[in-house]
């Protein structure tokens, strides 16, 4: 039985991500957040595998499951090697080698150590921007400066990464019901090398079988509506369904896309945000029973019975607070549409 190369291991932990996203729970922001940073981290220690598993590669000169002929030593296990990200430790597997000529000392382990946060933008890069082989063969180069690894050892970690997030990119979205989109945006800026103030615009969708799905991430600015255009532009491209109801916050660029899109869904006023932000409006000591009297508007079996609550919540504190009455008028068919 072969053995499997780490880096295999790691494409198969990326697809049970993608697959255990499409598992039967409620769709809770902690929840996808979690899914994304695994996703991301993932990919960063895909990128970091490939590097140590190619510079051995380049030393032995063959491949991983290429006989010995040259005379130039074997392939001896793995060392654990934890990395510090600013998404945690990332634990790769650094290749060992025996019986060489000379020592084998990798330039690829030292790198890793300082320049992981780096290396995980880049991850955030490919599976958002849908990068190139050359953009992801550039990136490299200027990352490792060509000192750590050879320009064609770069090409071939840059080919077979562009074919990983090529296919999470173009996934055919045909095959799913999406009856519920939600959109938002995750991370606000990315770090060091790119130096660009983008957050990262996600989509996830709820199918007819009450299924989650991650439908798309993209680099763009979280308020502008051109971007945000380009995304729903590109789920319909790869063939999404028209949803029944798409949920947002306020965003005024993102609701101009919605409603350009997909006019004839239901747009929806993610009440997490709404609630965040009308918990700024009153006292701290007011704020839970306050909360509890406008969760009975959403939590309202009828829409005429949240109208009603929202009516008199409304009427009840229009003099006590009037910047929480307004807040919570402002947009509140989509706040009842829910």
């Amino acid at each position: 039985m072969k053995k499997i190369p780490p880096s295999e291991k790691i494409r198969k932990r990326i697809w049970e991500i993608k697959e255990r996203a499409k598992g039967r729970r409620e769709i809770e922001w902690e929840e996808r957040k979690k899914v994304l940073d695994e996703l991301i981290k993932e990919g960063a220690r895909l990128i970091m595998q490939e590097m140590l598993e190619e510079e051995v590669e380049e030393f032995l000169e063959r491949g991983y499951y290429e006989r010995k002929g040259n005379g130039k030593g074997y392939r001896n296990g793995y060392e654990s090697l934890k990395i510090k990200t600013p998404l945690g430790k990332i634990e790769v597997a650094t290749p060992q080698v025996r019986d060489t000529e000379e020592k084998f000392e990798s330039k690829v382990r030292k790198f890793l150590k300082e320049n992981s946060d780096v290396l995980e933008g880049l991850a955030v890069e490919m599976y958002a921007r849908g990068m190139s082989t050359r953009d992801i063969e550039e990136a490299l180069e200027e990352i490792t400066e060509d000192r750590v690894l050879s320009r064609s050892t770069v090409s071939r970690i840059s080919e077979r990464l562009w074919e990983e997030f090529k296919e999470f990119q173009e996934e055919d979205l045909s095959k799913y019901e999406i009856v519920y989109l939600f959109l938002d945006a995750v991370y606000e800026s990315l770090r060091k090398r790119f130096r660009i103030k983008e957050g990262v615009l996600v989509a996830w969708g709820i199918d007819i079988e009450g299924r989650k799905i991650l439908l798309g991430i993209w680099l763009g600015n979280k308020e502008s509506y051109q971007d945000w255009l380009e995304a729903l532009r590109d789920l319909i491209k790869r063939g999404m369904n028209v949803p029944v109801a798409v949920t947002s916050d306020g965003a005024p660029g993102l609701i101009k896309a919605i409603e350009a899109v997909f006019p004839k869904s239901l747009r929806i006023r993610c009440w997490r945000h709404k609630l965040e932000n009308l918990s700024h409006k009153v006292p701290e000591e007011v704020w839970p029973q306050i909360r509890e009297e406008i969760k009975s508007i959403r939590d309202a079996v009828f829409y005429e019975e949240g109208e009603r609550r929202l009516k008199e919540i409304a009427e009840k504190y229009k003099d006590i607070y009037p910047s929480l009455v307004k807040s919570l008028l402002e947009d509140h068919v989509a706040l009842l549409n829910v």
